[in-house]
């Protein structure tokens, strides 16, 4: 069976996909398995972008990123994708949007 895209899943199916993730990801890293744990970790950020609206952030705005530490500040959105400057760096960057912390 074909993997389907995450902009093909709804809700559900996100939903369903991180929580099966997260648990393969828990097992790889009590393994011990470090990049086995990335990919799931990575996978969990993705299918979590699909779950936010692009329209929520704003380019021009400065986001504290999930780590805690690190701040981005949105040139533009590409789909679920935000591109701009991390810490103030340089060069442009890519992150998932869900890399970013909402104000509420």
């Amino acid at each position: 069976m074909e993997e389907k895209r995450f902009s093909q899943m709804n809700e559900y199916e996100l939903h369903i996909m991180i929580r099966e993730w997260n648990e393969k990801a828990k097992k790889a890293e009590q393994l011990g398995m470090m990049n086995e744990f990335a990919v799931y970790e990575r996978k969990v950020i993705m299918a979590k972008a699909y779950l936010l609206k692009p329209s929520d952030f704003e380019p021009g705005r400065t986001y504290q990123m999930t780590d805690g530490e690190s701040t981005f500040l949105i040139s533009y959105l590409n789909g679920h994708f935000a591109w701009g400057y991390r810490n103030s760096e340089s060069h442009l960057d890519a992150v998932p949007i869900s890399m970013l912390v909402l104000d509420n």
